[in-house]
């Protein structure tokens, strides 16, 4: 018989954290506990008392559990507006369900896993948990919903009087980002069943906020950090820095290439990438990771200066002390021995960050008018089966040594991108110029300003050469070979200028431009 009185929480749970405690609040709050399945068995198992689903609806679940919510009993209860919709509730026996506490069934879990076959997949797809959510945060005004466990102790506070309107609207805003970001995933990952290799017809993205930030790249721009919903934060986006004052949108910006960039370079040996505004002002591999810092930072001193460090080593105290040397924004690293943060805990200011994964995805998004492009990530690795020598000359095993480097560094310049290199180190860098042989012609002044020689360097452009200019500038400077995607309408008269200086060049067959 229906009871006007009785208040009623329903609870349906995959995630039951804290779900034993969460009813005892509620039961001595005064309500009535109504659950399903497995929530029934840990809420009764907790010596609590609980209304099945079965009983509360009269009619069973079926199909394996796949039909047990989706009940005008229920529904009926949770989107019934009071004062307004008793009425029609007495007639047809529906009692107000004045909470629901739901999350859903775990699908990127379940995807995540490498033997996830599609039925698999298709079976961790929940449909009554969503409507309930749904439903109840509709009718937010007089049911408060919750469906994450992070919020019990919020809910709690606020028993047995009840939360407010302002902290159900929370709750509600929060389950619709949840049930989006829910079918989001689902949309994905069966569009890249279809095709792994392609971008899906729709793309959904769900993003938490991890943290505010101070601002974006001016101050009157507001900027905050945001995570991929249903992941733990990974990468730069999840390491708290060591020390130092909290990190700016450009201090991520610039982390973010600086530890990309010290990947791309590889974990063959010790590495030091170098970033200023994003790109690179010297980069270099070396025996020690000292001596890869110190090869790194002679490229180009004077831009280095407040510069981001990233390193692929353990630091050490005589490295923090050698970085310290000058004025430096953040350090990127791996490990730090305790020399070393001892020797950094005297500059406070200095942010350190240890990350201890690499969170990068598979997809990038840039912003434009009225829409937005997406494409897949771009990956520096060369190559090897597509790299061919196309001058007369080959380049010895030094000079290859050196290619391969170049090729690496020269990916994470903004096009047009130059780089120079001899002994697997930048001596220099054009980056974001107009044309080629601009950037070409920049990239020598750099080394000239930085009192390195050309001569018997290496040359790394990141897109084809559409003229033979930049050939006969690198010639004049001593350059000795030449390593570049190929595919232009000029490729012979290039391969010809190579020639005619001695200069072997190499085609990888693959471009990089960064915009």
């Amino acid at each position: 018989m229906q009871n006007p009185d009785r208040r009623w929480a329903l609870l349906s749970v995959s995630d039951k954290t804290g779900l034993a405690e969460l009813g005892r609040a509620l039961f001595e709050a005064g309500f009535c506990l109504l659950s399903t399945g497995g929530s029934a068995r840990v809420l009764s198992e907790a010596g609590l008392d609980v209304t099945e689903v079965s009983s509360f609806t009269g009619f069973p679940e079926i199909m394996g559990g796949r039909v047990k919510t989706l009940q005008p009993t229920i529904h009926g209860g949770i989107l019934g507006r009071r004062g307004e919709d008793d009425e029609v509730m007495a007639e047809h026996g529906i009692e107000r369900i004045d909470l629901v506490v739901v999350n859903l069934y775990p699908f990127a879990a379940t995807v995540a896993r490498p033997d996830c076959t599609l039925a698999d997949a298709v079976e961790q797809i929940d449909i009554g948990g969503p409507a309930m959510l749904r439903a109840a945060a509709k009718n937010h005004e007089h049911v408060t919903v919750v469906c994450d466990p992070a919020d019990y102790a919020g809910l709690v506070e606020r028993l047995p009087a009840g939360p407010d309107l302002q902290f159900r609207r929370e709750l509600a805003i929060r389950a619709f980002a949840h049930t989006a970001a829910y079918d989001g995933q689902i949309s994905q990952w069966l569009a890249q069943q279809a095709d792994e290799n392609a971008l899906p017809p729709v793309f959904n993205l769900a993003l938490d906020r991890e943290r505010e930030l101070r601002y974006g790249e001016n101050p009157h721009q507001a900027a905050g950090l945001y995570r991929e919903r249903g992941r733990q934060a990974t990468g730069l986006a999840g390491c708290q820095p060591l020390q130092g004052k909290p990190l700016s949108y450009n201090n991520l910006l610039d982390a973010d290439a600086a530890w990309r960039g010290v990947h791309a370079l590889g974990d063959q040996a010790p590495a030091c990438v170098i970033i200023k505004h994003t790109n690179p002002c010297g980069a270099a591999q070396g025996e020690s990771v000292g001596e890869a810092f110190a090869r790194a930072l002679a490229c180009d001193p004077t831009s280095a200066f407040g510069g981001i460090i990233a390193v692929n080593r353990e630091v050490d105290g005589e490295l923090a002390r050698a970085m310290l040397e000058r004025f430096m924004e953040v350090l990127i690293a791996p490990t730090l021995t305790d020399d070393a943060r001892e020797a950094f805990a005297a500059k406070p200011n200095v942010r350190i960050l240890t990350p201890t994964d690499s969170g990068s995805h598979p997809v990038e998004l840039r912003a434009i008018d009225g829409g937005w492009l997406v494409q897949q990530a771009d990956d520096l690795r060369l190559d090897e089966a597509e790299l061919k020598v196309v001058t007369e000359r080959a380049p010895n095993d030094q000079e290859m040594a050196d290619l391969r480097f170049a090729w690496a560094a020269v990916g994470l310049v903004r096009s047009n991108a130059i780089v120079y290199a001899k002994a697997r180190a930048t001596i220099g860098v054009g980056a974001g110029q107009m044309s080629r042989i601009d950037s070409a012609r920049f990239a020598a002044l750099k080394a000239e300003d930085a009192g390195l020689s050309l001569d018997g360097a290496v040359m790394a452009s990141d897109a084809f050469f559409p003229f033979s200019d930049s050939i006969e500038t690198a010639a004049e400077r001593g350059i000795r070979a030449v390593i570049q995607p190929g595919g232009s309408m000029r490729d012979q008269e290039v391969i010809d200028a190579c020639n005619k200086h001695g200069i072997a060049m190499v085609f990888t067959g693959r471009r990089h431009f960064r915009h």
